[in-house]
């Protein structure tokens, strides 16, 4: 089954999706970074969500 786009929330909460906008609008809403933040730590520990929340608040 393909992804629904109109979901505020990713399918898989475990994995940030930078390629998916809607995605990337609920992770940078939620860790309250910029979209180039998110990258930057997304580029440095992976698309892991906790690995990225752990980046972003250190």
């Amino acid at each position: 089954m393909a992804d629904n786009k109109t979901l505020r929330a990713p399918q898989d909460s475990s994995r940030i999706a930078m390629g998916e906008e809607y995605e990337v609008a609920y992770w940078t809403e939620k860790f309250g970074v910029s979209r180039e933040r998110l990258q930057e730590a997304v580029d440095a520990v992976g698309n892991g969500a906790d690995a990225v929340g752990a980046y972003l608040t250190r």
